[in-house]
């Protein structure tokens, strides 16, 4: 049986003149309301140990339209102004409850330029799309079809750095979960491969990146040869932007490919607890590391696993998956990263290393599944000295 979701159905589309000039206006006043609204709650914060609702800071945008100095602010649609007020309560109430940083202020050049309109900021009749403040539709490229019957609650408009913009739509969509199925699969994100499964597929990584490095330094190389303030130094910058465009939007299709297949194919998909922050500290790894984007990937499995009603589990991030033999449960003492093949000590089994570590985070994952107690690193024993043997994981063959 479906059952109802909310989605977003993103398209690109092409502004007239006049559009891209008053989106331009809104995307800036945005920014500025959002940041006066931060700086206003961060000086009675630290100021007076007092806390400013939503109410009162869209009480305080009454107040600041009024005045000389931003009364351009009431000129553009007054619904993305207050939507940039309840994200920034949102941003407050993570960050009160623990689950994201302080707020931080918003870039002209480094932060996306986007504003959000509800349904009262917009009209939607007969497939077409006109924003407040707007006298005709905007010109939508529709690269499929919005779910039959559905009609959008929410319009987000953005443009990217490479000066392309889209528009993100979000809907009521009924989804049907996928037939039920007893595979699961245990996934091993690397860099030679893109992942390891627990079938033993190597699913190859594809190297965005490094394909278009040269491309993307000599983009870089005249941008480092323009004025500072010219235009041509803004030509010169979307030209790189255009790359790094170009690297993102492939990656996104292969991962979006990639984890719709192991969702649809498998019940439950188990994958590891990676600390991605952590491990770009390695420099000489970072550049790989950044281009294979695991976190995306566990954010897509996230979101497909809940639509489809698959179980996704995830195993401690200090589980030595690499270094445990999956035959006899030995731990070997220490493993170097380019060591791709091992041979157990204690049984001899010659183990292909990220194969090995999928099947153990497989095995990891459906005793976490089966019990729902979680999976811990290796202990120590009274002496000190590592455990260096565990009993063994069972599973699947």
């Amino acid at each position: 049986m479906a059952r109802q979701v909310k989605r977003a159905f993103k398209y690109r589309f092409y502004p007239t003149g006049e559009q891209a000039a008053e989106l331009s206006r809104t995307f800036g006043c945005v920014r500025l309301v959002y940041n006066k609204a931060l700086e206003e709650r961060t000086r009675a914060w630290y100021g007076e140990q007092r806390r400013l609702s939503y109410v009162q800071s869209s009480a305080a945008l009454t107040e600041w339209k009024k005045t000389a100095e931003l009364a351009f602010l009431a000129e553009v649609s007054s619904v993305p102004l207050q939507q940039a007020l309840r994200h920034l309560q949102t941003a407050f109430g993570n960050f009160f409850a623990q689950r994201a940083q302080y707020p931080r202020f918003k870039s002209r050049k480094k932060s996306r330029a986007s504003a959000e309109y509800t349904r009262s900021a917009f009209s939607w009749r007969e497939g077409r799309l006109t924003l407040a403040k707007m006298a005709a539709p905007l010109d939508i490229r529709w690269s499929r079809p919005l779910p039959e019957g559905s009609e959008p609650t929410t319009a987000t408009v953005s443009r990217d750095a490479a000066g392309r913009w889209f528009v993100s739509l979000l809907c009521d969509d009924g989804i049907t979960p996928a037939p039920a199925t007893k595979n699961a699969v245990g996934i091993d994100a690397g860099i030679t491969s893109l992942v390891t499964l627990s079938t033993g597929e190597k699913v190859a990584n594809p190297r965005h990146e490094r394909r278009d490095r040269a491309r993307l330094a000599g983009a870089q190389r005249e941008l480092s040869r323009k004025a500072k303030g010219s235009a041509n130094r803004e030509k010169a910058r979307e030209r790189v932007a255009r790359v790094h465009a170009r690297i993102a939007d492939r990656r996104r299709d292969v991962l979006h490919k990639l984890s719709t297949r192991l969702v649809r194919e498998n019940q439950t998909v188990v994958i590891e607890d990676l600390t991605v922050r952590n491990l770009l500290n390695n420099h000489t790894l970072a550049r790989a590391i950044s281009d294979v984007s695991w976190r995306q990937l566990r954010s897509m499995l996230e979101y497909k696993c809940a639509w489809y009603g698959r179980e996704l589990v995830v195993v401690d991030r200090f589980f030595p998956s690499s270094k445990l033999c999956g035959n006899c449960g030995t731990v070997a003492a220490k493993m170097a990263l380019n060591v791709r093949e091992w041979t157990c000590d204690t049984c001899g089994v010659v183990h292909d290393r990220d194969i090995n570590a999928a099947r153990n985070i497989k095995a990891a994952g459906l005793a976490v599944s089966a019990c729902g107690a979680g999976v811990r690193p290796q202990g120590s024993s009274p002496g000190g000295q590592p455990a260096l043997k565990q009993e063994p994981l069972q599973r699947e063959p």
